[in-house]
């Protein structure tokens, strides 16, 4: 149905060249003519590497053009080696949009809740293993967590990415020597104004580019599973629900 919609709206604007914003900003797959193996994901201006990670009929999230936004906010984040961070009150699909994209292109997305017991050590060994497999790591309230330990989560976050824009398969973290790929990538969600959250240092907040999610689509949200449900007027059906 999001695919439908798409070329609606692609027909509706008279889309003709492929230079279009509003074909540019569509996830798209292509696979690389000279390396037939490598399929290659892009978004505007941001290439990444598909993850081939099988994960079976799972569920997926009804795409509005919030989530739209958040996509494009993530994927680019990744083509220039830092995260995302969407942020806005609880229910409006900040961790869901993330591990949804996530599924879109095949990689493994870890959701770590964060609280003030979170200290840098552990940070370390879950970034240690997420760098070594290409998995990208979801941090949820992230701003949980104490300013001490975030300052050094911040450093270890600044190890990470220098590793990845070398290029190279291995990069030093801490004292140990281990290997990266290309694939990872960390995401922070975040509730700001709520009681007990801390301020993120200036030192992290460079790391992630924001997004604010604050009010779902619920009309779009209601049409799509009516429509999945095999209602056929689920257009005018929706409306009436929200």
């Amino acid at each position: 149905m999001h695919a439908r919609d798409i070329v609606e709206e692609l027909r509706k604007e008279q889309v003709l060249t492929i230079m279009d914003f509003n074909w540019q900003k569509q996830l798209r797959y292509y696979y690389d003519e000279e390396l037939t193996e490598v399929c290659k994901v892009q978004q505007i201006q941001a290439t990444l590497l598909y993850g081939g990670e099988y994960m079976g009929a799972t569920s997926r999230l009804v795409i509005t053009p919030l989530t739209d936004r958040c996509w494009i906010t993530i994927t680019g984040a990744l083509h220039i080696k830092l995260g995302a961070n969407p942020s806005g009150p609880a229910g409006t699909g900040k961790t869901e949009s993330t591990k949804d994209l996530a599924k879109a292109i095949a990689i493994l997305c870890i959701v770590f809740n964060c609280s003030d017991q979170v200290d840098f050590h552990l940070m370390y060994t879950l970034f240690s293993g997420l760098a070594q497999t290409g998995a990208w790591a979801c941090l949820d309230e992230f701003n949980r967590i104490r300013v001490d330990v975030l300052s050094v989560v911040a450093q270890q976050l600044l190890q990470i990415r220098k590793g990845l824009l070398s290029g190279e398969d291995d990069f030093k973290f801490d004292e140990k020597v281990i290997r990266i790929r290309q694939e990872f990538g960390c995401h922070i969600t975040m509730n700001p104004g709520y009681a007990g959250r801390t301020e993120l240092p200036d030192n992290l907040k460079v790391l992630f580019r924001p997004v604010a999610m604050m009010i779902p689509d619920y009309g779009l949200i209601a049409e799509i599973m009516l429509g999945s449900e095999g209602f056929s007027n689920a257009k005018l059906l929706s409306k009436k629900m929200v």
